[in-house]
């Protein structure tokens, strides 16, 4: 019965806490471990597009998101030097062609509207993960402290880095796409006049892109990210500083407005963009991978964390769907793995209309078109459970 599982997962990222979230929703006990001895702010925009805000409207985060999110008029791509306008989407009839809003926001907002809905002791920060074994009946769970723990299930939603990946697929090679991207939250009050607009704007170069919006409703808080060509690699980090001249320099032939937007910019994050290929198995018998830790993606189609929210909803209603809980499992991963594919394959693509390729033969993509309803239009909550052969 699922009133009986008690699921422990690995990390507390948006994944991890959404998960965590879905679960409740359903009756189904967890406990979420997490490394990291505190939650910071990191400085990083998010985009939750009409996909990914379905499932937590019916958590119930819609409201909140919308009182502190920004609501863009339109998403622009221009010219990097002209800064002639070669498409403009608007973005104000996302909600009602797609049934939801497609919103623009502070990574920590959308993180501490997750957490809202877990009780306070079901969070555990300081929690190193060392070493985990299964068997017929449940999980075992060793941390770095020396405490261990008991679990139904364990769902790794540990990052591109997971342990527990590593654990049972061994090491993996991830991919230098020679590519990094610098990234930056600040006042927009810094910007000494210049409106970034109610709109979100990809400036195009030849070698490289910009991307600019506002992340909060207020609009006092402004954000960028950016993909520049490097051949040398960085360690891959979230947190890892920038050198704002090197990052000017790198934009020196851009438009007026990108100029005075990095010359506002009082401080960057660096942070170097791997590929992976899609991983054929998610887990096995008791533990299963989430989010980033199985499907890791280039940022290209601001899709991660959307599809390990995705992956939440699908995880918890198979859980509830399904008496047998490793025969859940499968099914979660047998409903989720085809889609977080083709989205993780098209996603290291970069390209200015990404959602012309087809989707079901990528060899085709220069060829064919696909409408982005595949994408946006999808409702974790009531997509179809695969059917196990």
């Amino acid at each position: 019965m699922k009133e009986d599982l008690d699921i422990a997962i690995v990390g507390a990222g948006m994944g991890g806490l959404a998960a965590a979230g879905a679960l409740r929703k359903f009756g189904i006990k967890a406990q979420v471990y997490e490394q990291a001895p505190h939650f910071l702010r990191v400085g990083a925009g998010i985009q939750m597009a009409a996909n990914p805000m379905k499932v937590l409207r019916a958590m119930g985060l819609e409201e909140r998101l919308r009182s502190t999110s920004f609501r863009h008029r339109a998403r622009l791509h221009r010219d990097h030097d002209s800064g002639t306008i070669k498409s403009d989407y608007d973005m104000w009839s996302v909600e009602e062609k797609f049934g939801a809003p497609h919103l623009m926001m502070h990574r920590a907002d959308l993180h501490a509207a997750l957490l809202s809905l877990l009780p306070k002791d079901s969070v555990h920060l300081d929690k190193k993960l060392r070493d985990v074994e299964q068997d017929g009946s449940g999980v075992t769970l060793r941390f770095t402290d020396g405490e261990t723990v008991r679990a139904s299930a364990l769902i790794a939603a540990d990052g591109v880095h997971s342990v527990v990946r590593k654990k049972l697929f061994g090491p993996e090679s991830p991919r230098y796409t020679g590519r990094i991207a610098y990234r930056a939250v600040f006042p927009s009050k810094l910007l000494r006049g210049v409106d970034v607009g109610d709109v979100a704007t990809k400036w195009w170069g030849p070698d490289r892109h910009i991307v600019i919006y506002y992340i909060t409703h207020a609009k006092d808080e402004v954000y960028f990210t950016t993909s520049i060509p490097a051949e040398t690699p960085d360690p891959e980090s979230w947190s890892l500083k920038g050198d704002l001249g090197e990052l000017r320099a790198s934009f020196s032939d851009f438009h007026a407005d990108v100029r005075a937007v990095l010359d506002a910019c009082p401080d960057t994050f660096k942070w170097p963009i791997y590929d992976r290929d899609p991983q054929d198995k998610w887990g096995q018998g008791r533990i299963y991978l989430l989010g980033d830790a199985c499907h890791p993606m280039t940022p290209y189609m601001a899709q991660g964390a959307a599809s390990a929210i995705e992956d939440a909803a699908m995880l918890a209603r198979s859980l509830d769907a399904h008496g047998d809980l490793e025969k859940a499992l499968q099914i979660y991963e047998a409903t989720r793995r085809p889609r977080a594919a083709k989205i993780q394959s098209l996603s290291h693509l970069n390209k200015r209309e990404w959602m012309k390729a087809d989707v079901n033969d990528l060899a085709s993509a220069p060829k064919e078109k696909a409408d982005p309803d595949w994408v946006y239009g999808y409702n974790a909550w009531t997509a179809p459970l695969a059917e196990l052969a």
